[in-house]
């Protein structure tokens, strides 16, 4: 490991990072950046036999292994970004565009799949691990968690990550979490879309807290309704899901100006937060970061 840092930090740190943010395709191009700027780069980095050929870039950027290379990216992230308690980090899974073969394939065959975690508050990527496929989000998120210190943060994943050795890694690592529900979890989503439904109705038995939010912008009026509730009595088998406290419902209402119509949509949570303003928020700031 220790060597995998060393090469991490002195080739692609300090010569390839900066030769690609300033424009340089290929090893050839990378090499060219460094004889131009070698009064530069040696401000940081000892090159006592000058810029290594791009051959020798190469070969050493494919020695590297991938999963070394991305926890010390991890690493970097982590002591130059500052974490707070309450910090949003939100985990979702997105396909690179245009990195599938063959573009009429709705498969598409050969695409990248990445899990990312963002921190909403910090504005910054913390790490992400690769999968082959949607599905395989399952068990690359408990890598990417392995990875992140999340104490005191707000873990927000799609109804993907709704997974109960999930929900038990936040908690282990000391972090809250409010993960949707969707049919993949469906005796627990129709649990809690009953639940609000009756409790929307005023069923005195139904105890909840909501707030209200109103977003106006692009022709658009956005009111977004927060609720959340401590009652599970009518969960089934809560006990399975590590430290869960609550579940929440979001209700955005969307006027669309242009068109004079109005539509309602509701997405549901569990979670182990207490309070609907963190929930709100937490919820939000998902949408944002994904957006």
């Amino acid at each position: 490991m220790s060597i995998q840092i060393a090469i991490f930090y002195k080739i692609p740190s300090l010569l390839i990072t900066p030769a690609v943010i300033s424009g340089a395709e290929g090893w050839e191009a990378i090499e060219r950046f460094g004889e131009a700027k070698i009064d530069w780069l040696r401000k940081w980095i000892d090159l006592e036999n000058g810029i290594p050929s791009h051959d020798c870039i190469a070969r050493v950027m494919a020695r590297l292994e991938p999963t070394k290379v991305t926890e010390c990216f991890v690493m970097w992230t982590q002591s130059v970004t500052e974490i707070t308690d309450g910090e949003v980090i939100a985990i979702d899974g997105k396909t690179a565009r245009g990195s599938f073969t063959d573009n009429s394939s709705k498969k598409k065959l050969g695409a990248i799949h990445m899990v990312s975690a963002w921190a909403n508050q910090a504005g910054v990527s913390l790490g992400q691990v690769k999968t082959e496929q949607k599905s395989n989000e399952i068990t690359a998120i408990p890598v990417l968690l392995e990875m992140l210190e999340i104490k005191g943060c707000i873990i927000t994943i799609d109804s993907m990550g709704c997974q109960t050795a999930i929900a038990e890694k936040i908690v282990a690592k000391q972090g809250d979490y409010a993960l949707a529900v969707k049919g993949n979890q469906p005796l627990l989503y129709d649990a809690i879309r009953d639940y609000f439904a009756v409790a929307q109705s005023n069923n005195p038995l139904c105890l909840m807290q909501q707030n209200e939010t109103l977003d106006s912008g692009h022709g658009r009026v956005e009111i977004r309704r927060g609720y959340l509730s401590t009652c599970l009595d009518t969960l089934p088998n809560p006990e399975r899901w590590k430290g869960l406290k609550s579940i929440g419902m979001v209700e955005s209402e969307r006027f669309i100006k242009s068109q004079g119509t109005t539509t309602i949509e509701r997405r549901y949570y569990i979670s182990t937060l207490t309070d609907v303003d963190k929930f709100s928020h937490a919820t939000r700031a998902h949408c944002t970061a994904f957006s």
